[in-house]
């Protein structure tokens, strides 16, 4: 009986030549029934006439076959209203469009060639830092528009009287007339060349008098027609909305890297079966595109052999070994933490010595500047060298360099704006207590704190270009044109991934530090990694051949942007110092008629209604942040247990897998 059950079901679904015209969900069920039909018939079969007919396909699995998916997706359409279907259609339309514009956008990236170029030449790992700096362009070009936008683009409408705008000049308030004092060394009458050039490279002179630093924007509202624009607190939103722009997208970047590190460190073999099956692109057509993609993949391939084969050396490694190399990196650390400690006390010594004998001649002014620059230059090369002694893999060894040499060129940052500091508002004598600060030696300390930025930031971009100029072409001219044994012995230097790295990310912090201080610091930065982009890609091509020890892009990409992260964190610490402790100039800048550059906030709240002023005062104290931090500890533990427990899923699956690949007979 229920063979003929199951004859009938066939015939059913063998002869019903207008199911094409049913809608989308009947399809589905008579796909099924035709399915499960097949599978009773082969069935019976099977127990009918003995396993020889188990392979065949009956007819009923012919015709399932030719219901095709499209067809009823046609089908359904027709049944639908005019207003779902004009729904439909523009949704389709709207997403490709939008795929269009996408592909478009991609030919628009900056430096798209150039990148994919060097990719092919020299690697995934160099194309990670050139990548690296393009991102750093964005971001300061972005940090720019900001700023210029919400700061300095209102002040010169003011100061040029544009729309009708007037400028309201409050005096200060309870201060003395000593403190308001305030004389820019400005350029007057005829002047030779080279004060200009001096002023140029010191930020002093005509530049401390432009809007390029803190004391040009002495405004307190701008007003516009009948609208105010609170300037104070424009220039200290626009602070706080950089660096908040600057953590979130430097965040968004690494949970990017550090989910390609998890795919990556899942399985090696499937990282191979990635790249040997999956990992060309069918649609170059290009011969040169095609032969860098070639390269490419080869690097790729290539740097995990290697990474393997380092692997099975350590595992191989026997104890006699194991003891000797763990001495030598004990040895090798105790060196190169006397090195950091050298360098920070030289630093040290020579800030004091600088700033007790600030008047005697300009080398004595510029003397820690040589320092920190001449710690910055020896300290990695010496980094470098002690590194290949310690067996370490090609991507650790990037990242311990990095770590060593951010301690060498973040805290040069440190030592000099604590000097700065100390001399700012840490005198012990009574020349302070009329303004809170030094007001003598510092009328203006933001601007003098912009100019050591400014000054910071241009020596850093002089000292790179020297050292491509001077240093790696003729050393390339002389190992091309000079048979000598000790010029040959040299070689062909490789690109120093870490050290290279380490200079942009800290021309990055004293960017982040100096913008609050001079505003269009970022547009300098900005240039000046444009430049950079070109000189190290000339320099890469020409002095540079592709490194013996190929280095993986994704890892990279992650811990720059860490240590990147690093520095962003450091620049919080003297800023919020500087916003929240330090009294603000009473001479110039638009904080002057404020004790410090964070009290602009709570006088702006006073002016909001009454309960908005009792809501956001109860935000900020302690009886809503304690609880709010609890919380914020209860989801992180309970995210923490949630990504155990996927992590848990993610191995079982695994071993799954790995089961059906050694024994799939056994599902």
């Amino acid at each position: 009986c229920s063979f003929h059950r199951m004859k009938s079901l066939e015939r059913s679904c063998i002869h019903s030549e207008s199911c094409h015209l049913l809608p989308d969900s009947l399809y589905r069920f008579n796909l099924t029934s035709c399915q499960n039909a097949g599978s009773m018939r082969r069935q019976a079969t099977q127990s009918t006439h003995g396993s020889a007919s188990l392979g065949r396909m009956s007819k009923v699995d012919y015709k399932c076959l030719k219901l095709k998916p499209w067809d009823f997706q046609q089908a359904d359409t027709e049944h639908l209203s005019r207003w779902k279907k004009w729904r439909r259609t523009s949704s389709k339309s709207l997403k490709k469009a939008l795929s269009e514009v996408k592909g478009l956008s991609s030919y628009l990236v900056l430096w798209r060639h150039d990148i994919h170029s060097i990719e092919g030449k020299f690697g995934t790992g160099i194309q990670s830092y050139f990548s690296f700096l393009r991102f750093l362009v964005l971001l300061n070009f972005i940090i720019f528009i900001l700023m210029f936008s919400f700061v300095t683009l209102p002040t010169i409408i003011s100061q040029y009287g544009i729309f009708n705008s007037t400028i309201a000049y409050i005096s200060p308030k309870n201060i003395d007339d000593i403190c308001t004092i305030y004389k820019p060394s400005g350029n007057k009458g005829l002047v030779y060349f080279y004060t200009y050039l001096k002023d140029l490279l010191s930020g002093t002179g005509f530049l401390e008098v432009t809007s390029l630093f803190y004391g040009y924007y002495s405004i307190d509202a701008v007003w516009i027609s009948v609208m105010s624009y609170n300037l104070p607190l424009a220039y200290l939103l626009a602070t706080f909305a950089y660096l908040t722009l600057s953590s979130l997208w430097i965040i968004k970047r690494s949970v990017e890297g550090f989910k390609q590190n998890l795919v990556h460190d899942a399985d090696p073999f499937q990282s191979y079966c990635n790249k040997v099956f999956a990992g060309w692109d069918f649609c170059i057509t290009d011969p040169s595109a095609a032969r860098l993609k070639h390269r490419s993949l080869q690097y790729e391939l290539q740097t995990d052999l290697q990474e393997e084969k380092l692997k099975q050396k350590i595992a191989e490694r026997k104890m006699g070994e194991k003891l000797r190399i763990y001495t030598l990196r004990i040895f090798i650390n105790i060196i190169v933490i006397a090195i950091l400690s050298g360098c920070f006390y030289s630093i040290y010594r020579v800030t004091v010595f600088s700033q007790e004998n600030s008047s005697v001649n300009l080398l004595v002014q510029y003397l820690p500047s040589m320092v920190i620059t001449l710690a910055n230059f020896i300290g990695p090369l010496i980094f470098a060298f002690l590194i290949r002694f310690e067996d370490y893999t090609p991507a650790f060894e990037i990242k311990l360099t990095l770590l060593r040499c951010v301690f060498v060129r973040l805290a040069n940052i440190g030592v000099l704006l604590f000097s700065l500091w100390s001399q700012i508002a840490g005198c012990g004598s009574d020349k302070c207590k009329p303004c809170g600060y030094n007001y003598k030696l510092y009328p203006c300390w933001e601007s003098d704190v912009g100019q050591e930025m400014y000054k910071l930031m241009i020596f850093d971009f002089i000292v790179i270009l020297a050292v491509a100029l001077f240093a790696d072409f003729p050393r390339k001219l002389l190992v091309t044109h000079c048979s000598w044994k000790l010029v040959q012995w040299f070689g062909h230097k490789e690109f120093e991934i870490s050290d290279n790295v380490l200079e942009i990310i800290y021309g990055q912090t004293i960017c982040w530090i100096g913008t609050f201080f001079s505003p269009l610091l970022p547009a300098i930065a900005t240039i000046k990694y444009f430049i950079i982009f070109y000189v190290k890609k000339i320099v890469l091509i020409h002095t540079r051949k592709p490194a013996a020890r190929p280095i993986r892009a994704s890892s990279s990409n992650f811990f720059f942007l860490v240590v990147l992260l690093i520095g962003l964190l450091l620049a919080f610490i003297p800023l919020g110092f500087s916003i929240a402790r330090i009294p603000s100039s009473k001479a110039c800048g638009p904080f002057r008629n404020y004790n410090t550059s964070w009290e602009v906030i709570p006088d702006t709240i006073l002016q909001f209604p009454t309960g908005l002023q009792q809501i956001l005062f109860g935000i900020a104290s302690e009886a809503f942040a304690v609880p709010f931090f609890v919380i914020l500890c209860i989801i992180m533990f309970y995210v923490i247990a949630l990504a155990r427990a996927h992590k848990r899923v993610v191995e079982q699956l695994r071993e799954q897998l790995v089961l059906v690949r050694s024994g799939p007979t056994l599902y």
